[in-house]
C-alpha cells in the first residue's frame, strides 16, 4: 500500500487496518504517546502516525530517530488534530533502517545553501520533493504534447564533432591520458578528430525533422562557461522540436500551445507542491501560472520593441539600439509594464544571431523569435532555418564556418529542401519558473558548474 492511494480515495481506507512502508520526518515522544511525522515518497502528503504505551515495546519505539526507515500497521482515523484530518493509530512498528542520532535533516528550517551540501540527503525535504516532484510533471507534460501531437521523440547525441559553430563553450571529449608521456595528437584520439559535449541537438533534429516531418529532442546539453550566475550551468536540459513544413508564424503557435499546454498539467497535476511552494518563495505561483494560460501572447518585430522602448520614458541603464540585443531590464520594461503579458519578438538583426537562421528580404533580419515571459524574461529562443542552400553556404562562408566540415547539413538544402523551423527551451529555466526556486543549482538533482562535480 502506498500513501498515493490513501490521499486519492480516503473515504475507502477510513477504519481500515493496512501497511505501509517509508520513512520517520519527525518524531514527537510524550510520556505515554508518541507521533510520527511519516512519508513514503510517494506523493507530497505526509501522514500522521500515532502510538500509545500499548503497543509492543513502547521504550524502543520512542528511541526511533528521525530519517529511519520503518514499515507500520494501523488504522486509519479522522482526526480533529490533524492537518490532513486524519491519522493512522499504529497496531505495531518494525524499525527496517536505523538512522543515528545527529542525522543531518533535523525538523528545522535548513539554509538552501546547506542544502546544497547536502544534495545526496536534499531530495528528503519538502522544498525538493516539491520541485523535483513538479520537474517529473513538467517532463512528463512535455512529452504528453509532442506524442499527442504526433512528434517523433529523437535521442540526438551528446558527443559531437561540430560545436555547433558558436552555440556555446566546448567540452573537448577525449581519451588522451596526459600522464603517460605521449604528445597529443587529435588524429589519433578516439574519434581521430576532435569531438565535444553537445551544446545542442538541434542541427542533427534538422535532419530528422526532414524525413519525419515532426521532431523532439529532450535531454542533457553541455557549456563550459566559466559562469556563476544563477541561471548558469555547465550540464542542463534542452527541449528543441524541429517542425518541416512551418514557418515563423507557425513556429510561434506551437510554441504558445506548447508552453499553456505544459503548465495546464503542472496546475492540474502539482497542486500540493506549488501550494507549498508559494508559502516558502511567497510567490502566487498558481496565480502566475494561471495568467500565463489565459493570457494572448502578443507579437512584435524587434525594430517595435526598441522604439516601445525608446519611447517609453525610462531610464534604462543600458540604451535601446536598434540592431542590438535586448538587455534584461528592456525583457522586464515589456512584459511587465508595457504589455502586462508574454511577448513574442520576432525578426532579429542577422549581425546579432545564428548563421542557421532565414535570412530576410531586407537583408538586415532573420527569421528568429524569442518568447519573453513577465518575471523570468526569456524562455525560449527559436527561428525559421535557412532552407536556401547558396544564402546558407554563403552565410557560413562570411562567418568562417567551415562547409566542409557540414558538408551533410549543407547538403539537407541539396536534397528535397523544404520551410521548416524549430525552437529550443532550457528545462531548468522553465523549472524557476514554475517553482519560483530562483538559482538553476536547486532545481537540477545535482548541479554541475564552475569547479563543482560533487556527487
Amino acid at each position: 500500500m502506498f500513501l498515493k492511494d490513501v490521499y486519492s480515495n480516503l473515504n475507502s481506507f477510513i477504519g481500515n487496518e493496512f501497511e505501509l512502508s517509508g520513512w520517520i520526518r519527525n518524531h514527537r515522544k510524550q510520556k505515554n504517546m508518541g507521533f510520527i511525522d511519516f512519508s513514503d515518497g510517494t506523493c507530497f502528503k505526509s501522514l500522521q502516525l500515532t502510538y500509545d504505551e500499548n503497543i509492543e515495546n513502547f521504550e524502543g519505539v520512542q528511541s526511533y530517530h528521525i530519517g529511519s526507515a520503518v514499515c507500520v500497521c494501523g488504522t486509519l482515523k479522522t482526526s480533529e488534530y490533524s492537518k490532513d484530518g486524519i491519522e493512522f493509530s499504529l497496531s505495531r512498528i518494525k524499525l527496517l533502517g536505523d538512522s543515528p542520532e545527529d542525522y543531518p535533516l533535523q525538523p528545522k528550517r535548513h539554509s538552501i545553501e546547506f542544502l546544497r551540501e547536502m544534495a545526496y540527503l536534499r531530495p528528503r525535504t519538502r522544498l525538493f520533493q516539491a520541485v523535483f516532484r513538479l520537474r517529473s510533471i513538467a517532463a512528463m507534460a512535455i512529452h504528453e504534447y509532442f506524442q499527442s501531437e504526433g512528434y517523433v521523440y529523437v535521442h540526438t547525441p551528446l558527443i559531437t564533432a561540430n560545436d555547433a559553430e558558436g552555440a556555446g563553450n566546448t567540452f573537448s571529449v577525449t581519451s588522451y591520458n596526459p600522464f603517460d608521456g605521449k604528445e597529443h595528437n587529435p588524429g589519433n584520439d578516439f574519434f581521430g578528430k576532435p569531438a565535444y559535449l553537445a551544446v545542442t541537438g538541434q542541427l542533427e533534429a534538422e535532419t530528422f525533422a526532414l524525413a519525419f516531418n515532426r521532431v523532439y529532442t529532450f535531454g542533457p546539453t553541455f557549456r563550459a562557461e566559466n559562469s556563476n550566475t544563477k541561471t548558469h550551468a555547465a550540464e542542463f536540459w534542452m527541449i528543441e522540436p524541429e517542425i518541416a513544413f512551418c514557418d515563423l508564424n507557425g513556429l510561434m503557435d506551437i510554441e504558445e500551445d506548447f508552453l499553456k499546454s505544459v503548465i495546464k498539467k503542472v496546475l492540474e497535476r502539482g497542486d500540493d507542491e506549488l501550494e507549498f511552494l508559494e508559502g516558502y518563495t511567497k510567490i502566487q505561483l498558481r496565480q502566475r501560472l494561471g495568467a500565463l494560460c489565459e493570457s494572448n501572447i502578443t507579437r512584435i518585430t524587434h525594430e517595435e520593441a526598441i522604439t516601445i522602448l525608446k519611447n517609453s520614458g525610462k531610464d534604462f541603464i543600458f540604451s535601446p539600439e536598434y540592431g542590438e540585443d535586448l538587455a534584461r531590464e528592456h525583457e522586464k520594461y515589456l512584459t511587465d509594464e508595457h504589455f502586462s503579458s508574454p511577448v513574442f519578438v520576432y525578426d532579429w538583426p542577422k549581425n546579432i544571431k545564428a548563421f542557421y537562421m532565414h535570412q530576410n528580404d531586407d537583408g538586415k533580419t532573420v527569421g528568429a523569435v524569442d518568447l519573453l515571459v513577465p518575471e523570468a524574461g526569456e524562455l525560449m529562443g527559436g527561428s525559421r532555418r535557412e532552407a536556401r542552400y547558396d544564402r546558407l553556404f554563403t552565410r557560413m562562408n562570411e562567418l568562417n564556418i567551415s562547409t566542409e566540415e557540414m558538408y551533410w547539413y549543407l547538403n539537407l538544402r541539396k536534397f528535397g529542401s523544404c520551410d521548416h523551423a524549430g525552437f529550443g527551451m532550457g528545462f531548468e529555466r522553465l523549472l524557476i519558473y514554475i517553482t519560483g526556486v530562483d538559482n538553476i543549482r536547486d532545481v537540477v538533482p545535482y548541479s554541475r558548474t564552475p569547479g563543482n562535480c560533487e556527487f
